[in-house]
């Protein structure tokens, strides 16, 4: 039964008079005729509906299937097509180059411009799975090009177009939010990421050279200054700038000084000690700085003009009586360490660290027993070592130093939190500075020195002979290993070269031989201290453990010979002289 019988349906309650019935009939066909109207309306509306979801449906349908025809019909890339993106990308430049200058004031005229311009730049990304083909960027002008939409104006598209209400916005499933200047850096991150570059050297090679001329490093920090990092495109456009730094660094380690110079030194310590929150690119920061300074004296000489001494001073002070809170701010804590300790390496740095309290703030980090110890102690090592460090030396004795120095030498820390911090790395860098004390200290201050080797009962020569018999063991056992080593190759006929040599000795010093070589040092410094009571000590130990002088003597030996590689000769032969004179009173 349809809706109309269910409608016109009456149950026979009276018997009625046949007008009655007709007047009956005509009420139920009405009824009836409404109600087939009231379904058919609805009907009608679910169709529309149903045919909504259909169009909306096959026009997803239509969407993936030229998607996947494009994928399909995509062209395998080769010289010919990737010169015909790059036609395509220098026209679409020049058209929107041209339109910005016509109609400055006018965004309308030149978005659909900007929108082309942006999509030819990401498709751009695919010539990076093709370093071979880098030589047609330069030749063809599309390096000079991108370098030259570093400067784009500073447009938010999808603002504007959300403004001009764009008719593409609906459509395109893209929409643009970076600016063309982002796009840019995003591009050249990739195509300068250092595994790529290192499938095709010759590509590679042609490709910086290009960057390099067109002074990219300049560029990029002219970019990273009109950039807002609260905007998370921006930011990411601030690390990707970074990432194109790292990956020419690494691939052309002598660009590092051309780059400092560009103002990216200065924007590096402007960024570190911005009061902003921790970040990711606060990290990179530290870490692209790291890398800047490693093994180049200029970039070090430049850092300390621009006060960048004091600046990685001021952000270490925060972990002096507080620990980073995550692994990736102690990292940072890491890199700023090793950029103090790179440009200490430089004498000028080491008056500039002595004015900016650098010792003050070692020394109380010493004491406060937090993470940042274990590295504020290399810091220390660098800043006293060789005669450079004298300075140094007698200023950390003036602020009580040695109160602070020798209960780590007397007991190596038992956990040792920072992530690959030995126990013998911690010996080391603790040798290091009393050696360095007794090389540089004079007077009244290297008397209160020598007197800490007699305090109670020289127990500090105790412990000194104590770390003498734990790596001279460490030592035997791995030059016993190096003579089997040579042995077997003798055997076998191999020729023992000097670099073979070199990468013997170099595994004894990893092994041991240089604490050693300190220690031995330190002996050689307080016995020749006019101080009896300290020789009679070290000579009573040696000769109680069944050891001898001349292995001291053999070990400093040693230690003359190679001591002072990279400094120049007279430095050398007067150290050299130094400790063979200690040797003849030892």
């Amino acid at each position: 039964m349809d809706v109309g019988e269910l409608l016109s349906y009456q149950p026979n309650r009276s018997t009625k008079r046949p007008r009655d019935e007709e007047e009956e009939e005509i009420k139920a066909r009405r009824k009836q005729a409404s109600a087939r109207e009231h379904g058919r309306h609805r009907e009608e509306e679910s169709a529309a509906l149903e045919e909504t979801d259909d169009e909306k449906k096959k026009l997803l349908q239509i969407i993936e299937r030229d998607g996947e025809e494009e994928d399909e019909e995509e062209e395998p890339l080769d010289e010919s097509s990737v010169k015909k993106m790059i036609l395509t990308f220098e026209k679409r430049s020049y058209k929107n180059q041209e339109l910005r200058i016509k109609f400055p004031d006018n965004p309308e005229k030149f978005m659909e411009s900007e929108l082309d311009l942006n999509d030819i730049i990401q498709e751009m990304h695919v010539i990076a799975t093709m370093p071979g083909l880098y030589h047609l960027l330069v030749e063809l002008n599309a390096v000079q090009s991108l370098l030259g939409l570093l400067g784009h104006d500073n447009t938010d598209i999808l603002q504007l177009l959300k403004q001009l209400s764009w008719e593409r916005l609906s459509t395109d499933f893209s929409v643009i939010s970076h600016h063309v200047s982002i796009a840019v850096v995003d591009l050249l991150q990739e195509l300068t990421d250092i595994d790529t570059l290192h499938e095709s050297e010759e590509g590679a090679e042609v490709l910086i050279d290009a960057l390099v001329e067109g002074q990219v490093v300049a560029l990029l920090v002219q970019n990273l200054e009109r950039l807002d990092e609260s905007v998370k495109e921006e930011a990411d456009g601030v690390h990707n700038t970074l990432g194109i730094v790292e990956n020419m660094a690494e691939f052309r380690p002598e660009m590092c000084t051309e780059a400092a110079q560009q103002g990216l030194m200065q924007w590096l310590l402007k960024r570190l000690k911005a009061k902003m929150p921790f970040d990711a690119n606060k990290l990179y920061c530290s870490e692209v700085l790291a890398i800047l300074l490693q093994n180049n004296d200029d970039n070090r000489e430049l850092l300390g003009e621009l006060d960048g001494i004091d600046v990685l001073l001021q952000q270490l002070s925060v972990f002096k009586r507080h620990n980073p809170s995550t692994a990736e701010e102690q990292e940072m804590m890491e890199n700023l360490f090793d950029s103090l300790c790179s440009c200490l390496m430089l004498s000028s740095n080491r008056d500039r660290f002595l004015k900016g309290e650098g010792l003050q703030l070692m020394n109380l980090m010493l004491r406060e027993k937090k993470i940042s110890r274990s590295s504020a102690l290399k810091v220390l090592d660098h800043a006293m070592i060789g005669p450079e460090g004298t300075d140094n030396c007698h200023k950390f004795v003036d602020i009580l130093g040695l109160r602070t120095i020798f209960p780590l030498f007397m007991k190596s820390p038992k956990k040792i939190k920072k992530v690959g911090t030995t126990e013998k790395e911690h010996e080391e860098h603790v040798c290091s500075i009393l050696a360095s004390l007794l090389r540089n200290l004079r007077g009244q201050q290297r008397t209160r020195l020598l007197n800490k080797f007699t305090e109670n009962d020289s127990e500090k020569v105790d412990r000194l002979m104590e770390l003498y018999f734990k790596y001279l063991d460490a030592m035997q056992v791995a030059d016993k290993k190096i003579d089997g080593e040579k042995h077997d190759m003798v055997r076998r006929g191999e020729i023992i070269d000097d670099d073979m040599e070199d990468e013997f000795y170099l595994r004894r010093l990893d092994a041991g031989l240089f604490v050693l070589q300190l220690i031995c040092y330190i002996m050689a410094e307080i016995c020749n201290a006019n101080v009896p009571q300290i020789r009679q000590r070290v000579h009573q130990i040696l000769n109680m453990r069944g050891s001898s002088i001349k292995i001291v003597r053999h070990i400093l030996k040693e230690y003359a010979e190679n001591i002072g590689d990279g400094k120049n000769q007279e430095f050398r032969e007067s150290e050299q002289k130094r400790i063979l004179d200690l040797l003849e009173n030892f």
